[in-house]
């Protein structure tokens, strides 16, 4: 699952560390998911979408290659 965290974080002018405090995780949270290495719990998923301004549907993106089930 692909996501715009990072180019929605960069548009805020958000760092990573600020974004995690906001969402209650670790940095490293943040830099995983931004780097497709770790998909959040739905909850994380409306955190960021709130701190990001966006809907969760609009982060994240579902791609034919996540259809392995």
């Amino acid at each position: 699952m692909h996501n715009q965290i990072k180019e929605l974080r960069k548009k805020l002018r958000i760092s990573q560390d600020e974004l995690a405090k906001r969402c209650k995780v670790t940095r490293q949270t943040i830099n995983a998911i931004e780097n497709d290495k770790y998909d959040p719990t739905l909850q994380l998923a409306f955190k960021l979408s709130i701190h990001l301004k966006t809907s969760v549907d609009e982060l994240f993106k579902f791609t034919e290659e996540d259809e392995g089930c």
